[in-house]
């Protein structure tokens, strides 16, 4: 492992255990990034006005832009295995907080997947999503590597995938547009809101 890695590996990692409340969030952050994802979306979903279509269009991209980045993940894990620093270094000159299984520590899937919901809200979803997103994808990046299960690099990569991944959700966020108007006719939204449709009714 190469000198940046294993620095930035002890300096972060070093404080794990010593602080039973630190330890406890940033085990709760490195494992449950997902699900508080899912819960902030559906915050953002149904807190925007109904008539809010361009914002919650901007959620279902970052959406997709997290899952794409986890895609490039698993294709990226097929042909580069990396031992987590669990398995590599020494016993007794690290501390991990968290199980985990022995796979590819490169790159930081929870990273990927957390950069990719946020990038892919940057400069279209509401300023708090975007705060709160970027926010989580950073403390989860961190938490990653205190809590012991991430190389340092692995979580950059992680940011680097993630948000190249919104960039190309972006490009082609057209063809995600069903799956908005879906949502949107489901929930009576924006176009699809009933006051809209009664006075479509009403000009025939």
């Amino acid at each position: 492992m190469n000198s940046f890695d294993r620095f930035g590996y002890h300096f972060i990692n070093q404080w794990a255990g010593h602080h039973p409340v630190l330890d406890k969030l940033m085990a709760f952050f490195a494992q449950y990034a997902l699900e508080l994802y899912a819960v902030l979306f559906l915050i953002a979903w149904f807190t925007l006005a109904k008539s809010d279509s361009d914002r919650r269009h901007a959620l279902v991209v970052a959406g997709f832009s997290g899952v794409l980045a986890l895609i490039f993940n698993v294709i990226i894990g097929h042909f580069f295995f990396r031992p987590r620093p669990f398995v590599t270094l020494p016993k007794g000159t690290f501390t991990q907080l968290i199980p985990h299984s022995l796979d590819s520590s490169f790159p930081s899937d929870h990273t990927s997947g957390s950069f990719g919901f946020a990038a892919g809200s940057w400069g279209k979803a509401s300023i708090w999503v975007r705060w709160s997103f970027t926010l989580l994808a950073i403390i989860v990046a961190f938490a990653r590597i205190y809590c012991g299960v991430h190389w340092p690099t692995d979580v950059i990569a992680g940011v680097i995938i993630g948000i190249a991944s919104s960039k190309i959700v972006w490009l082609i966020n057209p063809v995600l547009k069903p799956l908005t108007n879906l949502g949107l006719r489901l929930f009576r939204y924006g176009r699809y809101s009933e006051g809209h449709i009664e006075l479509v009714g009403k000009t025939r």
